[in-house]
């Protein structure tokens, strides 16, 4: 139920009374942490014996603004952060070429112009990602399908830019890392969330999914992925198109054939998923399973 459908509780409402609970004099029993209303007090909300909480809260927030914003149906998109549109991954190439042709006898730098020029070669995702993310935002009929990701750069990033480029919106849902991870710029603000637990924002990503492509990536990328296709396996969620993103890619880093060979995944479970090697026929997959 959205929010200005439900109905008006008797009681104060938990703003008014936090606004009556800064009214307290200025006295040492006011001022003592163990006063604090408990959902103002973040050294409360923090602590270890308050994950349930914080697990339900994380949870229930983006469903409540998705919920708000009218948002039934999405594409997830997932790949590798690290693949650059080609403008920059041909600008990397020409840095390592040159610091190369200065240092001739360092095997390092002639390693970093073999990175460089399969970073080049991998750039084309990001450009198939961008054109998938406005084909999806520019194509969706009747059902508004939206297009939905990790929220960081990359891959990511190409999916929520075509977004943005359709001139409709898209969603990202961040997590909270160690090193960098800002969200890019291309997400429509209000459906920008992040997020502290791995487990809540996968769940998230495919509470509204309706097809799922998966872009070359690294750990997190399969992590994604390889969870999906159990809960399909196992019949957690109901079946969607599962779509790998460059055959060569998949077939090179995981031999599912083998899976089979070795009777840990039987030959029904190759139909789990299918892949595709261009934006067009990943949209043409998708639309036709929805019947759009």
């Amino acid at each position: 139920m959205s929010a200005d459908k439900r109905p008006k509780s008797p009681f104060p409402s938990a703003r008014e009374a936090a606004l009556s609970a800064r009214l307290c004099i200025d006295a040492p029993q006011c001022r003592s942490a163990s006063y604090k209303l408990a959902f103002q007090d973040v050294d409360f909300l923090l602590r270890d014996e308050l994950r349930p909480v914080r697990l339900q809260l994380e949870l229930l927030k983006p469903e409540l603004v998705l919920e708000e914003q009218h948002i039934e149906s999405t594409v997830v998109i997932y790949g590798s952060a690290r693949i650059t549109d080609p403008e920059t991954a041909e600008t990397r190439l020409v840095s390592a070429r040159a610091e190369f042709n200065r240092s001739k006898e360092d095997p390092l730098a002639a390693k970093k112009v073999e990175s460089a020029r399969r970073a080049l070669e991998n750039s084309r995702y990001y450009d198939e990602a961008r054109k998938l993310g406005h084909f999806i935002s520019s194509n969706t009929g009747k059902d508004q399908l939206v297009v939905v990701t990790g929220g960081g750069p990359g891959i990511m990033e190409a999916a929520n830019r075509g977004a943005h480029e359709a001139g409709m919106p898209s969603i990202g849902m961040n997590i909270v890392l160690p090193h960098e991870q800002a969200p890019n710029s291309y997400i429509t603000p209000d459906l920008n969330f992040q997020f502290h637990y791995f487990a809540v924002r996968k769940m998230h990503l495919l509470m509204r999914a309706k097809s799922l492509v998966a872009f070359p990536g690294g750990f997190g990328t399969l992590d994604e992925l390889f969870e999906t296709l159990t809960l399909i396996q196992t019949q957690k969620v109901q079946s969607i198109p599962v779509l790998l993103f460059g055959r060569a890619f998949w077939q090179r880093i995981i031999n599912f054939d083998a899976l089979v060979e070795e009777g840990t995944i039987s030959d029904e479970d190759l139909e789990l998923f299918e892949y595709v090697e261009t934006a067009e026929e990943a949209w043409e997959i998708i639309s036709e399973a929805l019947r759009l």
